[in-house]
């Protein structure tokens, strides 16, 4: 009973162990890996470890079959743990990335998304004469009334319907959306049934090539130019807000997107919209509104990955733990002639432990170097808060790389402690009698 109950607890201190070190920052294990660099230079027990830790290593090619199976393994469990943090960094920052805080974005009061926004058009002039609106050269206030439709177009991938956005933007959308830029072809000529499209969306779907012609909403539309934005826009397909109202019969608009002079003037703008009784309305930074979007679907996303990661650090450990025990055993008399001429339990443990460490620090950098290679800047696209497609890119990012070798490690530590300790107590006469 004692002996479970042991068992037990050192396995909850050992889980709870490698949780501490995963979310260790990167001082605190620059400071672990200087003391244990202090401990092998200046102690006579650290010496001793580190002479036969260079003995274990330098037995390596003589076990590289064995040895390859904590690399393959932990390469795999980082890998597949940087590739799902990637999607939900790529994501996230791709709607992040979305808006400024002085550009406003309005919907009806309690809507958690525009596509269960309506704004009548008589509210559009009282929202335009409010303070902090900035207006453009020519005196008009730089305000959009948008419209936002779902249709279905084939995905590049396998020709399934998708669900995409396409946005219809008033007169001043070009001037309150200033991140979109034309990169080919032309802007859309309002009252004609035309549409530019976003660089990601042309990359995801069919048929938006420039001079295709689309069926929407029973209507023929031309593709006069393609956009760039760097953010979640590059997604959708925009046109003239009226002609796209008068193609699907919408009478109402969804939100307006109004340019602000300055954060200054947003407070000023959204606190005038508050004191204003004709107007329900409420009011976010653009900025402000795509994170909140993107919160929700992102942190499902690293919960997914982490917790795919675990499982799959079950699988390594295992592995990694049927490799060093087969390593001691192989080594068993070496272990003890060494101990027998004055080797120590502790530089032992230390010894297989390093030799451990060095395997999965290989894996877990081969492991980055594969997602890197792989995903890094690799696009797709989810299904986000509008029930549309999101377009976004995969994000390898140097945390996240830095992450999955502490994963690597830590994967390396649980592996290699327990044949280590067995190392370290297996009886010197009882080793020198094994073949």
């Amino acid at each position: 009973m004692k002996t479970r109950l042991w068992n037990l607890l050192s396995t909850v201190l050992l889980i709870a162990a490698l949780g501490a070190w995963i979310a260790l920052p990167w001082q605190g294990v620059l400071a672990v890996a200087v003391v244990l660099a202090l401990w092998l230079v200046l102690t006579r027990s650290g010496r001793l470890a580190l002479a036969a830790a260079r003995i274990g290593i330098a037995s390596l090619p003589q076990r590289w079959g064995a040895s390859s199976v904590i690399i393959v393994g932990i390469a795999g469990v980082v890998g597949v743990l940087v590739a799902m943090l990637a999607m939900g960094e790529g994501f996230k920052a791709a709607l992040n990335g979305t808006g400024d805080d002085s550009t406003a974005l309005v919907l009806r009061g309690g809507s958690q998304a525009e596509t269960n926004s309506v704004i009548t058009r008589n509210q559009v002039p009282l929202v335009s004469t409010l303070p902090g609106v900035a207006r453009g050269a020519d005196g008009k206030p730089l305000i959009s009334a948008e419209l936002s439709q779902v249709v279905n177009l084939p995905s590049m991938a396998d020709g399934t319907d998708t669900n995409v956005q396409f946005r219809g933007i008033g007169d001043a959308g070009w001037a309150v959306h200033p991140s979109v830029k034309i990169v080919q072809g032309r802007p859309f000529r309002p009252g004609l049934r035309e549409v530019v499209v976003g660089k990601g969306a042309q990359g995801q779907f069919r048929g938006l090539k420039l001079g295709n012609t689309l069926d929407l909403g029973k209507q023929q539309w031309t593709v006069v130019g393609t956009f760039a934005s760097g953010d979640a826009h590059e997604s959708e397909l925009w046109t003239d807000v009226e002609t796209l109202a008068s193609t699907y019969n919408r009478r109402a608009f969804q939100s307006l997107t109004v340019r602000t002079d300055g954060t200054a003037g947003f407070a000023r703008f959204k606190a005038a919209m508050a004191e204003n009784p004709q107007l329900k309305l409420d009011v976010e930074t653009t900025r402000a509104y795509y994170a909140k979007q993107s919160g929700q679907l992102a942190t499902i996303i690293r919960i997914l990955g982490t917790v795919i990661g675990a499982i799959m650090a079950v699988g390594a450990v295992f592995g990694a733990l049927n490799t060093m025990y087969a390593a001691v055993a192989t080594r068993a008399r070496e272990i003890a002639t060494m101990r027998a001429i004055g080797f120590g339990g502790l530089p032992v443990v230390v010894a297989v432990m390093l030799e451990t460490m060095l395997l999965a620090l290989l894996g877990g950098v081969l492991g980055g170097l594969i997602a890197w290679a792989v995903f890094n800047n690799y696009a797709v696209s989810t299904l986000g808060a509008n029930f549309s497609q999101v377009v976004f890119q995969f994000r390898v990012s140097p945390e996240l790389l830095w992450s999955g070798l502490k994963w690597a490690l830590g994967i390396g530590l649980v592996g290699g402690l327990f044949p280590a300790l067995r190392a370290a107590r297996l009886p010197i006469t009882v080793a020198l009698r094994e073949v």
